[in-house]
């Protein structure tokens, strides 16, 4: 081993053995526990099950009442609730921030206040952004409704959280207005990296700015935009905060951290709740794979 290679191992090795302590240590004992019937008053009486919390009759991919499908347990909808809310926010996220990041990064005046003021969504922690909507949502005195009602738009008050058909959507669009501009943040740092040359040789020759866009700008960001998109994926894919200080433990919103959430803490089910946690992990890994796969990026690239 040359001396370069020892010194940089040298220069790793207290971030190494902090994200040991920090993230495999911990994770290492979720996956333990997730082979036992740890409960949370009694850790020391937990017993090896192997698989019983996967795949027993009682486990997280079984029918638990032998009535219903597996997509319409607790952990069935969770699931579901977590994919419609990751895929749906973060293409609305993607689609909006782009569009903002182009409109920043033309030259007007007062840009940089713009630049500033639109930050201010993502900027707000996530508790206090979803207090400060489930207030205006309320369904009784909530600023929302009051305005809907006063343009005609509902004949009566909507439970916005709590009613079933529009809690989850209603989450879609609180997440989306917090957490476009930081798409947009993302996607205007590529484009500030962009030639200028190729868009004054495009204007010279009279190419139409949406040609210019599609075979200019958008190849060019590409990587940039897959990047900011699988970051927003893996937030979305675990998402807790927002659904729950919104809508609590409804289960027709509960995301799969939710549901992690409820068996641990409220339930005590150690074994349990690791198992789900173990599953989710796992989920988002399969999806950060597939999404690499489709978006033809392999993970070894420069960037």
């Amino acid at each position: 081993m040359s001396s370069k290679t020892r010194t940089a191992w040298l220069f790793l090795a207290p971030m190494l053995v902090t994200l040991l302590i920090v993230a495999a240590w911990p994770l290492g004992r979720t996956i333990w526990f997730s082979f036992t019937d740890a409960n949370l008053n009694d850790m020391g009486a937990a017993r090896f099950v192997g698989l019983e919390n996967y795949f027993g009759e009682y486990g997280l991919f079984a029918n638990p009442n032998h009535t219903e499908g597996f997509w319409l347990s607790d952990w069935g909808i969770s699931i579901l609730n977590t994919l419609q809310f990751s895929l749906v926010s973060v293409l609305l996220e993607t689609m909006f921030g782009l569009g903002v990041a182009l409109l920043l990064n033309q030259e007007f005046k007062g840009r940089a206040l713009v630049r500033a003021a639109v930050l201010v969504p993502w900027a707000i922690p996530t508790i206090v952004s979803a207090k400060m909507w489930g207030w205006m949502l309320h369904d009784q005195f909530g600023v929302i409704n009051a305005i809907l009602q006063s343009w005609g738009l509902i004949d009566a008050k909507v439970a916005w959280t709590a009613d079933p058909q529009y809690a989850l959507w209603t989450v879609v669009v609180v997440d989306v207005w917090k957490t476009t501009p930081f798409m947009a943040l993302l996607i205007l740092a590529a484009l500030q990296t962009l030639p200028k040359d190729c868009y004054e040789a495009a204007h010279v020759d009279g190419v139409h700015p949406l040609r210019v866009f599609w075979s200019v700008t958008l190849p060019l960001i590409r990587p940039a935009l897959m990047v900011a998109v699988i970051f927003r994926l893996l937030d979305a894919l675990r998402v807790f905060d927002l659904i729950y200080v919104l809508t609590s433990n409804n289960n027709s919103t509960m995301s799969m951290s939710g549901f992690v959430r409820r068996e641990m803490v409220d339930n005590g089910y150690m074994g349990y709740g690791s198992a789900a946690s173990t599953a989710l992990f796992l989920i988002i890994g399969l999806a950060t794979v597939v999404y690499m796969r489709l978006g033809r990026m392999k993970l070894s690239e420069d960037a």
